[in-house]
């Protein structure tokens, strides 16, 4: 058990600062534990959001010691806390109250996104046939868990606040999962090389970095996505057969 001081950025819509709590941080604890003990003991009104705490619902993300993080996910004992620890909201959506943030966004940008369009039955029975290996391809997408870090860390969206032009690595692996269904037929590459701007992603890979389901955003979402743009507007004989109906599978 220990005494650990805590800097927790306080305010409504962009407005405050830091304030400085103490607590006892006790073994196996986590920081969503200290932010709800600190609630209990000094700072009743301080807005957090969560929901499951394992790591699962996505709505604590935070950032702590600067890092973009889930606060169930995140051990007190894994933190330097001699140094202290500090939480600040997500900086890449506009801000709330506390370490609440509006994300909104991401929900308006995936209604836009073409949904599943299933091609017809292959089977005699009304049934489909997929091949194992196409099945997986998007299967590791599906563990996304909108916690939205990964958003939060694009400089597309934090530093330039693109969004009406940018709808970022979280809902490109979302049109992943779609385009790389076995059984889709639906086209989007237009839609993500004009307006989901899937070209201002310069693959730095910092999605992949804090993703807490270490899903491999960059290399397995967002490069095939854009080999597809490339292939579908930039080289004439892709084109061609994209002219006469083909869609890559």
């Amino acid at each position: 058990m220990a005494k650990v001081n805590f800097k927790i950025w306080r305010g409504e819509k962009g407005d405050g600062g830091y304030k400085e709590y103490t607590t006892e941080v006790t073994e196996g604890m986590v920081v969503l534990d200290a932010v709800h003990q600190i609630q209990a003991e000094t700072a009743p009104d301080l807005a957090v959001r969560w929901n499951c705490k394992a790591g699962k619902c996505g709505s604590c993300s935070a950032e702590i010691n600067g890092k973009p993080r889930l606060m169930c996910m995140t051990r007190c004992s894994d933190l330097p806390l001699h140094e202290g620890v500090t939480i600040e909201p997500m900086q890449a959506f506009p801000h709330l109250r506390d370490l609440v943030t509006d994300v909104s966004f991401n929900y308006r940008a995936k209604k836009q996104i073409k949904p599943f369009k299933p091609r017809k039955p292959d089977a005699p029975d009304g049934t489909w046939r997929m091949s194992q290996v196409d099945v997986e391809k998007a299967q590791e997408f599906r563990k996304c868990i909108e916690c939205y870090l990964c958003q939060n860390v694009c400089h597309v969206l934090r530093e330039h606040a693109k969004h009406d032009e940018f709808i970022g690595p979280r809902l490109f692996v979302y049109s992943a999962a779609l385009e790389m269904h076995p059984l889709d037929t639906e086209d989007r590459l237009k839609d993500l090389k004009d307006r989901d701007g899937i070209g201002y992603c310069n693959i730095t890979k910092c999605c992949t970095t804090v993703c807490p389901e270490h899903i491999t955003i960059t290399d397995n979402a967002i490069i095939p996505l854009k080999e597809r743009v490339v292939d579908a507007f930039y080289d004439p004989l892709a084109k061609l057969f994209r002219g006469l109906g083909k869609k890559k599978s």
